[in-house]
């Protein structure tokens, strides 16, 4: 646990100082789980990567309900998982059951949980989660709940970046209509046209090996650039499209432009956006 920012086992013992006392000052979760619990292995991972995200935002306690029988009783914990929130030594607000990252997201928000600055900083630097290994996570976690749809929709996103576009899209195909119209699920449409894109194209290192022998082969460079906004990587895949425009704005009726304008709607990092439509336009005009 020494490894994890912001994570601590918490026992009877301990529990008056790491939790009561310590939520006088900060937030702090109370993550009621257990060794035989499949819906608390994929919860768990994701509020110990948002405790550490956050970068003491919040701190999250781990109370194991077998070992801690007595602090389970004390919160009245009938099924795992359970969380709570507790902020000046009361609970303020609680949940059941593995919430996707996004809603775990929302209930800190709600609260007024926010990353720190410092820590949103050094997010950026942080290796990226391996999208195979969120596959098999959220995999089990829609085996543990079937009925939670949001995972369903978090699984499909998640094979999108993998490249497996056909189970992706059976996913969202089976949607129900909340979230078939969710902002997520607009966006995951509009992957899926990029992923389509890549149907017999070459792989990443051919691509980067035919542009390192040609700088001007704007068909490999396009290839390459949704590679990358397939794979998650948005800086890199627009930065290969800006470069096909720089060099011929008018490549394949147009295509560096429309292309760009494509991968706006998909990439979700407003400031990334913004930075790169900005010099979209510093070409054009």
């Amino acid at each position: 646990m020494a490894d994890l920012p912001h994570v601590i086992d918490v026992t009877t013992d301990t529990f008056e100082s790491e939790v009561l006392q310590k939520s006088l000052q900060t937030p702090v979760l109370v993550d009621f789980w257990a060794t035989w619990c499949g819906p608390c292995k994929s919860l768990t991972p994701v509020l110990e990567k948002l405790a550490g995200e956050y970068g003491g935002a919040f701190v999250l306690a781990k109370v194991d309900v077998d070992k801690e029988q007595q602090i389970a009783a004390a919160f009245q914990i009938r099924s795992v998982p359970t969380v709570f929130l507790l902020v000046g030594g009361q609970p303020v607000d609680a949940f059941q059951g593995a919430l996707p990252e996004g809603e775990l997201r929302q209930f800190l928000q709600q609260h007024g949980v926010e990353p720190q600055a410092d820590a949103v900083e050094e997010a950026s630097a942080v290796a990226p989660l391996d999208p195979h290994e969120e596959v098999v996570r959220l995999r089990h976690a829609v085996q543990a709940e079937p009925d939670k749809d949001e995972l369903k929709l978090d699984l499909a996103l998640a094979l999108l970046r993998t490249g497996a576009a056909a189970e992706a899209e059976q996913l969202l195909d089976a949607l129900p209509a909340n979230l078939a119209t969710d902002d997520r699920t607009v966006r995951a449409r509009a992957r899926l046209g990029f992923a389509a894109l890549l149907k017999d194209a070459p792989p990443v290192a051919v691509l980067e090996q035919a542009i390192a022998a040609d700088e001007g082969d704007l068909k490999a460079r396009h290839l390459l650039a949704v590679h990358h906004l397939v794979g998650g990587d948005a800086a890199a895949g627009l930065e290969q499209l800006i470069e096909m425009l720089r060099r011929d704005r008018g490549y394949a009726d147009g295509l560096p432009k429309k292309a760009l304008i494509d991968a706006f709607r998909i990439v979700e990092d407003e400031d990334l956006v913004g930075q790169y439509r900005r010099r979209m336009a510093s070409l054009l005009f």
